[in-house]
């Protein structure tokens, strides 16, 4: 099967023929060699947990998925796994989505108008350098220790890429965009919204990719500090009750939890922006 594909002036084809399996092909297979590596992974981590180098501090990884596997069916605090998982997946998407509505607006919003720039540049670069780890504390003293507390640190968290990212995707767009645009009787508005905001979207997910992957961080640092509920809670309660299984499991449950919802984000993007292109082969 034939496809041609045409990148401005230029036509590219790509001509896809069926080629006989050989032990290279399979070797250098991505799904093989992902397949591979999560085994050699798997094998490493359970060599050092069965030989005790870490002492009794390193579950094996089968111990692990037993102890998953338990709290799915039994409670722990009041609730199953499931409701430790939708505690800590709410209280980011409340943040993650308070904090990108809020600062992607803000961030094109600086890059088009010199005077919102003026007035929001130097209060952002001011609080920029903090991490979000630093809020933890002025967080409780403000709010206590109920949900208004985290969801405020994952704020805070998410807040800096977003605006990061939208404020340099529409800066650097390329100039000559522009000025096809007035070539063509264009106005100011056309420029904005058939120029800037297509070319800057790309920058603006990536932005929320980061955001997600710090809001995750966030809610975990929230959890640990104070909480009855969520992944973090259930690593806490595995420190002091020392449970390696318990630790590791939450460790695990959050970084698939983080993985589905930066797929979803994916999505999106594919969904909203299908001119970005993916550049394969090089």
């Amino acid at each position: 099967m034939k496809q041609t594909h045409s990148i401005a002036n230029e036509t590219v084809d790509h001509a896809r023929t069926r080629e006989a399996w050989t032990l290279k092909r399979v070797l250098t297979n991505t799904y093989f060699l992902n397949a591979v590596s999560l085994i050699v992974f798997l094998l490493v981590w359970d060599y050092v947990a069965r030989e005790h180098i870490f002492h009794d501090s390193l579950a094996r990884p089968w111990d692990v998925v037993k102890q998953i596997v338990y709290l799915t069916n039994h409670k722990y605090a009041g609730t199953n796994l499931w409701g430790h998982i939708w505690a800590s997946t709410r209280r980011v998407l409340i943040g993650f989505s308070i904090a990108s509505v809020v600062a992607v607006p803000l961030g094109l919003f600086m890059a088009l108008n010199t005077r919102v720039n003026a007035a929001v540049k130097p209060l952002f670069d001011l609080f920029k350098p903090m991490p979000p780890i630093a809020w933890v504390t002025i967080a409780v003293l403000w709010f206590g220790i109920g949900e208004t507390s985290k969801v405020f640190i994952i704020v805070i968290g998410s807040f800096v890429p977003c605006l990061l990212n939208a404020y340099n995707g529409v800066r650097l767009v390329d100039p000559e965009l522009y000025d096809v645009i007035r070539v063509l009787g264009g106005s100011r508005r056309d420029q904005i919204f058939h120029v800037c905001f297509p070319a800057s979207f790309p920058a603006v997910f990536a932005g929320l990719q980061i955001s997600l992957s710090v809001a995750w961080t966030c809610v975990l640092a929230a959890e640990l500090t104070s909480s009855r509920t969520g992944l973090g809670f259930l690593i806490k309660r595995g420190m002091d009750t020392y449970k390696p299984t318990l630790v590791l499991g939450g460790m695990l449950l959050i970084a698939a939890a983080a993985w589905l919802t930066s797929q979803l984000v994916n999505i999106l993007e594919k969904r909203l922006c299908p001119w970005k292109r993916h550049i394969e082969n090089l």
